[in-house]
């Protein structure tokens, strides 16, 4: 029975990097400022819960929600760019 023959892939070149540039890694307060944003945003949010709404400021009511989700939100962006 006769061979079939082996398909030529075509060759690819060197892998290439995203930039030409290293990445350097992050500035010293990045990491402080990102963790404090996220827990920040967690205890506004439980602060709000546990005081029935009085505080942490008690006239704009359920918006204290939105508050500390953005607060924390915040802090999770960061993350993306968390190079180390």
């Amino acid at each position: 029975m006769p061979e079939s023959k082996s398909r030529r892939h075509p060759t690819k070149g060197p892998a290439q990097t995203p930039s030409s540039k290293t990445q350097k890694p992050n500035a010293v307060w990045f990491l402080p400022v990102m963790v404090t944003l996220m827990l920040v945003g967690l205890f506004w949010i439980i602060t709000y819960y546990i005081s029935d709404g009085k505080f942490p400021i008690p006239n704009i009511h359920n918006w204290n929600i939105a508050i500390g989700f953005a607060i924390a939100l915040a802090g999770f962006m960061m993350t993306t760019r968390w190079r180390s």
